[in-house]
């Protein structure tokens, strides 16, 4: 059997190894990723950063209000602003014109630009915003993709031409007319059928969306390549079935698919698959085999040499790697697990497709829909008919409202049914499952544990077939009646073989995935502007959050905490912890809170634990209403009262018995914690009256969090003088108008002999310790 096995290995390695000499595209694509990733690790800024010459983005950065000219590209309007996308920009220094790929102006004042029109603008440039917190989206990235590397702010139109592309401007209000046709159709599902059938998300309600993500549906409510295939492919079939034949068919569908990929401003999916379609129908009308893997790799190869940013784009990624998963893996497991029937192949397709991008899910999103290997075997047979169902209503509807809303009632009613079903999933303890950001050995490992288990599996399989094959061949069957039956399940166990070979080596590289190293105890201060929100990490798996809100940011938990919380790999908090009720410290809590309770979010939490007041604003008692609707508990602390998290100890100072709560900064909660021989102090918004209440109970602390957001009345001497901090951290925004932080603050700060960190400077800023040594990390460095 050994030797079998060894045999077969061997052929089939060879095998392989012919097949993709068959295949240089691959080879060559593979080649040109390889020469993109040393390229960035050398530091070129091919895939991260900006290309643009240093002196170019010096001078920008010296001379922030400039002067632009560009093409337009198309506007985008929304409830807040007005912006226009140029092309070909050109820097107007002096009496040189100087190029800076393209640029988003938002505008002051919103005006009628077709597009193709040729502007220069007046305005502040600055570059695109990178993440400041881990886990957070990465503008930068996202925008590199379209070469657009800085934005201009208050833009002021100079000049404008009165010529534009006549062309580019129908698609664009044929674009806004569909836009119409849905919204009178459909009625309140009119912004997922724009998203699916025009890429369009600006309308798209974020809770829908949210419970598309946790159900692991979210890729129906984009342009993907599902769907430009079922629309370019159907109309190559109709165009077929009237007599066109496959050249006249082949070149209809081409033009009307470059055009709808056009239409739709062309996403990462749109442009895979139309290059791939093309591909498609071209070797038809030529004649000529069509080999999905090279085709793959071919579209890869145009949108890299395009925009090599892409690399790096989770889209990108994500829309390869779910083909790769359905054309190299795929077939692979279904010959080792004998998967039999359509519902059996569309199990392991989903599994294939989860399994080659899982790595590349929690790399960019921490998290991954457990639940949605199931639900995509009933979504995907179905959303073929939400398609064509909105397809039908936007032709329709351009003539005639009634029948647009009658072509949309088949593809509403499976969005509803979507809707009850994602609702469903989302409250579902097992719904999703929060892995954390892996470390790059981690997904190298993964994969080559994933591989190795395919390449076994696929040997042992391929060698009990040939055993079978042979022993056939020599004439030995299996006896009538009971033998028989014996040998369909003799024959059911030794497939069982090869699958289970397969989900070991699965299941290490997901433990080897999910593994999260080091033992010390983390303070995250996050950067969420103006305000506090602070992750304590103890060693043994406890976790709370203390405070989260900001002033100036808009859904902090959304785009802050939770991205952070799943990048730590954390679901679970102990407790979460509020120093009092003001804005920017409880913004994002009741904003997390309100998705635990709707079932939008997979992180749950045991309690609440608020200062005790007698009587307390009455936002407090909001706070308590929805942690309770959340399923937590409510706990209420003074003075006095301490608890213990493994080796982690935290003691409230205060605020004091009897408080009231009418002046929630002075009589707010102030925290010790004590770990080993590690302190720290969490002071909320304490001003210096009540740091000289608690003087006589303060200890010497290694890290303080800065009351007030380095406030001139917090902080005073004699608080620093007792309290006598290693490493102070100052939460606050950059572009705040109250001062802070506060010179005299951070004077102060610095003649007690505290380092001081800044948020607005570094980004989230990370204090660790083992219990004697600390270490502060920055998530921007200076």
């Amino acid at each position: 059997m050994l030797t079998t096995v060894i045999h077969i290995f061997l052929h089939d390695f060879i095998r392989k190894g012919r097949q993709m000499t068959r295949r240089p595209v691959c080879l060559v694509c593979l080649f040109l990723m390889l020469c993109m990733c040393l390229a960035d690790l050398a530091g070129v800024p091919l895939i991260r950063g900006t290309p643009l010459p240093e002196t170019v983005q010096t001078y920008i950065k010296k001379h922030p209000d400039s002067v632009i000219c560009g093409e337009v590209q198309r506007c985008q309007a929304t409830e807040f602003s007005f912006s226009v996308y140029l092309k070909q920009v050109v820097l107007i220094c002096r009496s040189e014109k100087i190029p800076i790929e393209n640029v988003r102006v938002f505008l002051k004042t919103e005006e009628e630009l077709p597009a193709g029109t040729a502007v220069c603008i007046s305005g502040k440039l600055e570059q695109v915003e990178a993440p400041r917190n881990p886990g957070e989206f990465d503008s930068r990235q996202y925008y590199a993709c379209q070469h657009i590397y800085y934005f201009m702010k208050n833009g002021i139109i100079k000049r404008k031409s009165r010529a534009y592309s006549g062309y580019q401007q129908f698609l664009l209000e044929l674009k806004d007319r569909i836009h119409t046709v849905l919204k009178l159709s459909a009625g309140r599902d009119a912004p997922v059928f724009e998203a699916m059938l025009l890429g369009e998300k600006s309308e798209l309600d974020q809770d829908l969306k949210l419970r598309y993500q946790m159900a692991g549906m979210v890729h129906i409510l984009a342009i993907s390549g599902l769907h430009i295939s079922i629309l370019g492919m159907g109309l190559f079939s109709l165009l077929k079935r009237i007599g066109l034949g496959n050249a006249g068919a082949g070149l209809v569908s081409l033009y009307v698919m470059l055009q709808y990929g056009m239409l739709t401003g062309g996403s990462v999916s749109a442009m895979r698959v139309v290059c791939m379609f093309v591909l498609n129908v071209g070797a038809r009308v030529l004649g000529r085999t069509y080999d999905l893997m090279t085709a793959l790799a071919l579209s890869a190869i145009f949108l890299l040499l395009d925009s090599p940013a892409y690399l790096y784009s989770s889209s990108f990624l994500l829309s390869f790697g779910a083909v790769v998963g359905l054309g190299a893996v795929s077939p692979h497991l279904i010959r080792i697990t004998g998967a039999k029937g359509k519902a059996g192949k569309a199990l392991i397709s989903s599994l294939s497709v989860q399994a080659v991008t899982l790595p590349v899910m929690l790399v960019f999103f921490g998290e991954v829909s457990v639940i949605g290997i199931l639900l995509n075997l009933f979504v995907l047979p179905t959303v073929g008919g939400v398609l064509i169902s909105g397809l039908c209503c936007s032709v329709l509807g351009l003539f005639s409202v009634n029948a647009g809303r009658a072509a949309a009632v088949p593809g509403r009613i499976l969005l509803w049914l979507y809707e009850k079903v994602c609702t469903f999933a989302g409250k579902l303890p097992f719904c999703t499952w929060i892995g954390g950001l892996p470390e790059i050995w981690q997904s190298i490992s993964y994969y080559l544990l994933l591989a190795s288990g395919i390449i076994l599996a696929y040997v042992m399989a391929s060698g009990i077939q040939k055993k079978e094959e042979n022993q056939l061949a020599v004439g030995k069957k299996v006896s009538e009646n009971s033998d028989k039956i014996r040998g369909v399940f003799r024959k059911a166990a030794k497939r069982a073989y090869p699958a289970g070979i397969f989900l070991l080596a699965a299941a290490a590289g997901i433990f080897v995935l999910s593994r999260k190293p080091g033992k010390e105890l983390r303070i995250t201060c996050l950067d969420i502007g103006q305000g506090d929100g602070i992750v304590l990490e103890i060693p043994d798996g406890g976790v709370f959050l203390m405070d989260c809100g900001s002033s100036n940011k808009k859904n902090t938990a959304q785009y802050q905490l939770l991205p952070y919380l799943k990048s730590r790999g954390i679901s679970h908090i102990n407790g979460i912890m509020i120093s009092h009720t003001d804005k920017d410290h409880i913004s994002g809590i009741m904003e997390l809170l309100e998705f635990m309770e709707q079932g939008l979010t997979s992180v749950r939490s045991d309690a609440l634990i608020l200062p005790d007041w007698e009587e307390p604003p009455e936002v407090y008692n909001t706070l308590i209403h929805l942690a309770q609707s959340a399923g937590m508990k409510v706990l209420q602390v003074e003075s006095g009262n301490s608890f213990r998290m493994g080796e982690a100890g935290f003691h409230i100072l205060a605020p004091a018995k009897d408080a009231l709560g009418e002046d929630v900064n002075e009589e707010g909660m102030v925290v010790e914690l004590e770990y080993r021989d590690f302190r720290g102090l969490f002071t909320g918004d304490a001003g210096e009256p009540a740091e000289k209440a608690i003087l006589n109970r303060l200890r010497d602390v290694d890290f303080l969090k800065v009351g007030h957001h380095g406030s001139r009345y917090s902080s005073c001497r004699e608080f620093l003088d007792q309290v006598k901090a290693e490493v102070a951290v100052i939460s606050c925004s950059d572009s705040n108008t109250y001062g802070h932080p506060s010179p005299e603050t951070t004077l102060r700060l610095k003649k007690s002999g505290a380092k001081t960190e800044f948020t607005m400077k570094s980004g989230a800023v990370s204090v660790c310790t083992d219990g004697k040594r600390m270490w502060v990390q920055r998530f921007l460095e200076e």
